[in-house]
């Protein structure tokens, strides 16, 4: 999962959302004035690659790439 800070308006509705509940409110604020979505670094490889906070993304900020397991 890549979140684009600076796109991010902080409306939180990944956050929200996320089945995991690996997002969270960053500690900074963006060059729009807003705190934006980050994934917590302890929770980042739990992801399922679901696409749901890209689904609820307002401003198109979050973009999902799953990985193909190794067989």
């Amino acid at each position: 999962m890549v979140i684009d800070t600076e796109r991010c308006k902080g409306c939180h509705l990944c956050i929200a959302f996320c089945p995991k509940e690996i997002l969270r409110a960053a500690d900074h604020i963006n060059r729009m004035g807003y705190t934006p979505a980050e994934v917590e670094e302890k929770k980042t490889n739990e992801c399922t690659g679901c696409g749901i906070c890209a689904m609820m993304c307002p401003d198109i900020a979050i973009t999902v790439h799953r990985l193909n397991k190794p067989k």
